[in-house]
């Protein structure tokens, strides 16, 4: 891995935000945070709501960078990210998407899922991310599901997706 970016919109007027320990977390181990504040407004039925899209900020650096990536891993459910995904591949990058289906409803759009190269089931992830584990990992790590064939999948015989375990 290269590079990691991590998108979210944060409420600057708080004193306190419950991301902000985790923003902080993941800039000082060398996360490239993406961020912009939220914006409040009132609803028809005079709720106060608050938005903090990142599509936009997400989408077009995915296009900026493509050229230079062989393979980007997309950690969002959001069926809007078809479209983006469709234009990566087409510049010859693969896109492994992980989420999970395993929720009710399931968090991940059925069609990001079909359009990605590699679909990760974020729970499978678990005994490699997860803070609290007992004893070492036997695992070899998540194994990436084919959602579809690749075209370069003819000159690689080895998995592209790899973990490192420390």
């Amino acid at each position: 891995m290269l590079r990691a970016f991590y998108y979210t919109a944060l409420t600057e007027e708080q004193d306190y935000s419950p991301l902000r320990p985790l923003v902080d977390w993941l800039d000082y181990n060398g996360y490239t945070m993406v961020t912009k504040p939220v914006k409040e407004f009132t609803d028809a039925q005079g709720r106060r709501k608050i938005k903090g899209n990142m599509d936009i900020e997400l989408a077009i650096d995915m296009m900026e960078m493509a050229q230079h990536l062989d393979h980007i891993i997309l950690f969002s459910g959001d069926g809007d990210f078809k479209r983006l995904v469709d234009a990566v591949q087409r510049k010859g990058v693969r896109v492994t998407v992980v989420s999970t289906i395993r929720t009710q409803p399931p968090m991940v759009a059925d069609e990001l899922r079909r359009q990605a190269d590699n679909f990760i089931e974020l729970q499978d992830l678990a005994p490699q991310i997860a803070r609290v584990h007992s004893g070492p990992q036997q695992s070899n790590g998540p194994q990436a599901t084919p959602a579809r064939p690749h075209p370069r999948d003819a000159e690689e015989e080895a998995p592209y997706y790899t973990t490192q375990q420390s």
